[in-house]
């Protein structure tokens, strides 16, 4: 069987209404350019420290990136929890739209501007390598719960936990 990839199937699997379409669209843009380059990614991953990463990528050679998005500056000023997700990652970004001023992102952090059909880096993230341990714990915990909203979309009507 082939899983459809529209957009009803991406509202299914990794929104729950509190995203904006302004959000949507930038996660839409980030995640194409990012497959653009190699990287797949998974939408709303919820951490161990129960914060959820509105984009975790994976590269080729298993380097983990998490993109932060805000769709206003208002988004961003009420935000003081970017931090906690820097021990999960490898590099952190930020992405916004095109209308957003940029001055106020902290200037640590990589930086990209999107729009629906792709986005454009304006500052690369800094790398700080995780541990071993901690890489094979997140791709662990990626897979399973990629793999448990692609089992949810084959059988809706069964009740399968998350994860």
């Amino acid at each position: 069987m082939q899983i459809p990839m529209n957009d009803t199937a991406d509202a299914q699997t990794s929104t729950d209404g509190r995203q904006s379409d302004r959000a949507l669209v930038t996660r839409r843009g980030v995640s194409r350019y990012l497959s653009q380059n190699g990287e797949v990614c998974l939408f709303e991953l919820t951490l161990v420290n129960g914060r959820r990463a509105d984009i975790l990528s994976i590269a080729p050679d298993g380097g983990i990136t998490i993109i932060e998005v805000k769709s206003s500056l208002a988004d961003l000023q009420a935000d003081h929890k970017w931090n906690e997700y820097l021990e999960f990652c490898d590099r952190f970004s930020f992405a916004t739209l095109p209308d957003v001023p940029l001055e106020p992102f902290p200037s640590t952090e990589g930086l990209m501007v999107a729009d629906a059909f792709g986005a454009h880096p304006i500052r690369e993230p800094i790398h700080r390598p995780l541990h071993a341990s901690r890489r094979k714990a997140i791709t662990l915990r990626v897979s399973r719960q990629a793999i448990g909203r692609l089992q949810r979309m084959e059988d809706p009507n069964f009740a399968i936990p998350d994860v």
